[in-house]
């Protein structure tokens, strides 16, 4: 959808080739996503056959060249104010490569997480000194500040990675602390030993015999 919209965008600012699309688009978005002229072709086609564009005559080149109708331009102004639907995101490869890699037998996730990370980085860090390459010199077309948004916004993507892989690890560090625990419980503290029910009865003193002394009273 958003290649489909891209090329109505161009094609408001006048008639365009194929080609000259696919150039346009790549410079506007800094080449981050890539075309080819036969998925602009193809799209142009499904665009005129709902009468979104139509063919307006041949540059002196021979191209042929598309138009923006009105119904493509009342779709192209519905398309900026309508929000980007989140409620069901494109498929991400690496949640789900970290989602089939928990408990898949010889794989060591924290190295799938440690790998992840450094390119992760490294990509922001490209992303970054293109920025800074680009802000070297005041943008002087609308086509520059086009890409300065999207580097922008693959700049706080990879920082976003880069802090949920973080998050990952520490997951995953808990869960294995768990789990280990479970296997392994802490041992039961020894039982008490029993009390005593009555203390020992004290010896009895041996009764005094016949020949023993006793005390007598003073005579006055």
């Amino acid at each position: 959808m958003s290649i489909r919209h891209g090329l109505l965008a161009l094609l408001e600012r006048g008639p365009r080739y194929g080609s000259q699309l696919r150039t346009e688009f790549e410079s506007r978005t800094g080449s981050t996503w890539p075309l080819n002229v036969g998925q602009v072709y193809t799209t142009l086609n499904r665009l005129e056959r709902d009468g979104m564009v139509t063919q307006d005559g041949e540059d002196e080149a021979g191209h042929a060249l598309y138009v923006i109708t009105e119904p493509g331009r009342s779709e192209l102004r519905s398309w900026f104010r309508r929000p980007v639907d989140r409620t069901s995101p494109p498929r991400d490869e690496l949640a789900i490569k970290l989602a089939m890699a928990v408990g898949a037998p010889g794989v060591d996730i924290r190295e799938v997480i440690q790998s992840q990370r450094h390119h992760t980085i490294q990509a922001m860090q490209d992303y970054t000194r293109l920025k800074a390459q680009s802000l070297d010199s005041t943008p002087a077309d609308r086509d520059e500040v086009a890409w300065l948004l999207v580097l922008d916004q693959l700049i706080f993507q990879t920082e976003a990675e880069a802090r949920w892989l973080d998050h990952c690890e520490v997951r995953l560090i808990r869960l294995a602390m768990l789990q280990e625990k479970a296997v392994d419980p802490v041992p039961e503290a020894p039982a008490a030993p029993a009390e005593v029910s009555a203390a020992p009865a004290a010896p009895t003193p041996p009764e005094p015999t016949a020949t023993a002394p006793t005390r007598r009273g003073r005579r006055r």
